[in-house]
């Protein structure tokens, strides 16, 4: 082979070198360039799961949150369930206290109003005595009217067999006690005491069911005296 020849083949050995080592190159660029981008990936995918972690936290926690939330919710149910039940109970105590009222009971009441009519005439009648001829006879028949009404109307009320029994026997009674006593009906009891509440002469205390006679009309003696007459 002459030198020439050897030189060509040199010369084109040293070509496909370095053709082959840029082609290297270019494998190496593209390597590394495609490891840049998987880098970047990874961190992308790493912070994509940091996110996600947090999410799955905050939810886990919300979770909670309601879980908690639904016990306390379930808890207030029950409390408005049973306060409901005690309302709807006292609701029927009151039905049944007010069904209590009898016929009979209402029409006394009745003659009770008509009774405060005749004693607001009387009333009148004796303030004008001074102006006007004084009419004894008519006095007279209004007040055997009165006491009429008093002995068979007014002493069946419970207001007067509840005062006339707290003056005789006992300031202080318990409502149970006033009931046995008297032979008046709880419901009828109870409201007579309010009754006598307005008017201040009695107090109750509530919690005791205690009732005191807080304004006395009379001796007890004066009382002691009519019944032995």
């Amino acid at each position: 082979m002459s030198d020439k020849n050897t030189l060509n083949v040199i010369d084109g050995t040293l070509r496909s070198v370095e053709e082959n080592f840029k082609k290297f190159i270019d494998v190496l660029e593209t390597a590394k360039n495609e490891l840049i981008v998987l880098e970047n990936e990874k961190a992308q995918l790493s912070h994509d799961k940091e996110l996600l972690e947090r999410e799955k936290n905050q939810l886990e926690q919300a979770t909670k949150m309601l879980e908690k939330d639904k016990d306390s919710l379930e808890k207030e149910k029950q409390l408005l369930e049973i306060e409901k039940q005690k309302l709807e109970k006292e609701k029927e105590e009151k039905e049944q206290k007010i069904g209590e009222l009898t016929s009979e009971q209402l029409r006394l009441l009745d003659e009770y109003k008509n009774l405060k009519i005749e004693l607001k005439k009387f009333m009148k009648i004796a303030q004008d005595q001074e102006e006007s001829e004084f009419n004894f006879e008519r006095i007279k028949a209004l007040l055997s009217i009165t006491m009429l009404l008093i002995q068979e109307i007014w002493q069946g009320q419970p207001h007067y067999r509840i005062l006339l029994t707290l003056h005789g026997e006992r300031e202080e009674m318990t409502r149970e006690q006033l009931k046995n006593t008297t032979g008046i009906s709880g419901a009828m009891v109870l409201r007579a005491i309010h009754e006598l509440i307005k008017i201040d002469l009695v107090e109750y205390d509530e919690e005791r069911s205690l009732v005191k006679l807080k304004k006395r009309l009379f001796e007890k003696k004066a009382l002691e005296k009519k019944q032995k007459e």
